[in-house]
């Protein structure tokens, strides 16, 4: 079965779309995430830029799986915030718009992060995720799918828990539209400590099952675990460590789900680099 391991790709000018499959062919990623627009704010680039078809065109030509690529949703989208109506109508409206982008790319699956209660009742927040996640896609003819990110905690932020995350799925109806984005760092910074892999990898499995696993962020950790921080660090050089984070690569039970890294790029250390290095690492290991 082949392992699918890529990164965070910017969407960019001149050639957009066409140009992040040209990146990931040049830094050997077989799958990758990018953002469909500033993730900073709602505004999307016209459609009439991006290239799509001539992406569309270098995928197929060299045998892309499509089913692997993802798109990430804008940080500001909050469809949990039961306190301010403009941020959440502002926030459902974007939600919408991401899944039109996502069909214009012709990809099915997008990470989005589950919101913040921002000072409301987290009950009343969960709630309304729900009911918003189900009237949006319960309406949508595209068959889209939603992939909850794991979040590291915090403040008010919701998903941070295997068993918060279960809640929100066991709330949506249409259950095969509904899974999870696993990101290291996050669960790291969360709590779940990563030092035994297998155990977190089986315990996601009995609580929400690996079936709901959509896509993994694969990210070090700057800080220590349980620091509900959310601070990326590069492979091999944060608290959770080369080795454990090979583990969840290399592991046979996941091989078949997208793997995006979003570690820091400096001058010394970049996904092309990184991504052979795991690459390498799981070859000499086979």
């Amino acid at each position: 079965m082949e392992n699918y391991l890529g990164c965070y790709i910017a969407l960019e000018g001149p050639d957009f779309y066409y140009g992040i499959i040209k990146k990931a062919i040049e830094i050997n990623a077989n799958c990758f995430m990018f953002y469909a627009g500033s993730p900073q704010t709602y505004k999307k680039p016209p459609i009439s830029l991006l290239k799509i078809k001539e992406g569309l065109e270098l995928i197929k030509k060299n045998n892309i799986n499509k089913n692997k690529i993802v798109i990430h949703a804008s940080y500001l989208i909050n469809i949990a915030n039961c306190i301010n109506k403009n941020v959440y109508e502002s926030s459902k409206i974007a939600l919408k718009n991401e899944i039109k982008m996502a069909k214009e790319f012709q990809i099915n699956t997008i990470v989005l992060h589950p919101g913040c209660a921002v000072g409301g009742n987290k009950k009343k927040s969960i709630e309304l995720l729900i009911s918003t996640l189900n009237e949006i896609l319960d309406n949508d003819e595209n068959n889209i799918k939603i992939a909850l990110e794991t979040m590291a905690g915090k403040g008010s932020e919701l998903g941070s828990t295997f068993e918060e995350l279960k809640e929100i799925i066991n709330g949506i109806n249409k259950k095969n539209n509904i899974g999870v984005c696993l990101d290291t760092c996050h669960i790291f910074d969360a709590g779940y400590d990563l030092n035994d892999v297998n155990k977190i990898i089986q315990q996601f499995d009995k609580i929400i099952g690996l079936k709901k696993l959509f896509v993994i962020h694969i990210n070090d950790s700057k800080n220590n675990c349980g620091s509900h921080k959310d601070r990326h660090e590069n492979i091999g050089l944060g608290k959770i460590g080369f080795n454990n984070i090979y583990k969840i690569i290399h592991h046979k039970k996941l091989a078949s789900i997208p793997k995006i890294l979003e570690t820091p790029e400096t001058k010394e250390i970049n996904y092309k680099k990184e991504i052979a290095m795991l690459k390498t690492t799981i070859s000499q290991s086979s």
